[in-house]
């Protein structure tokens, strides 16, 4: 094997793959099957049907098996959480101090975080 593929769910290297791909194959790491359009080489969120190659049958659950017959595996279907993403996520929890709103005195946790808001929004 040349390239070295990883799990599209979890990012764990898949040594053992034997390819082609078995339709129910499984990644031994986080038992999600491998044989999905986000394994595959043809998927693009941004194209019409998610998918590059414009014979192939339209697939609506991206993150299950599928029967593709144009299905061929990519080593970096792994996506990792971007830097901006990273950043937006670490800026939302320093917002709230790294804790969810919790229930306090017969409130409930969506009346605290109302509160929390409120307080943040007032002018």
């Amino acid at each position: 094997m040349a390239d070295a593929y990883v799990c599209w769910k979890c990012g764990a290297e898949q040594r053992e793959l034997l390819l082609p791909l078995a339709r129910l194959a499984e990644c031994p790491s986080c038992r999600a099957q491998l044989h999905v359009c986000r394994m595959c080489r043809y998927s693009d969120p941004k194209t019409a049907q998610q998918c590059r190659e414009p014979v192939a049958d339209l697939v609506t659950d991206k993150q299950r098996a599928n029967f593709c017959g144009y299905f061929q595996i990519r080593p970096d279907a792994c996506v990792a959480a971007s830097g901006q993403a990273v950043e937006s996520r670490s800026q939302l929890e320093a917002l709230f101090d790294g804790t969810a709103p919790t229930a306090t005195e017969g409130r409930s946790a969506e009346d605290a975080a109302r509160d929390r808001l409120d307080e943040l929004f007032r002018k």
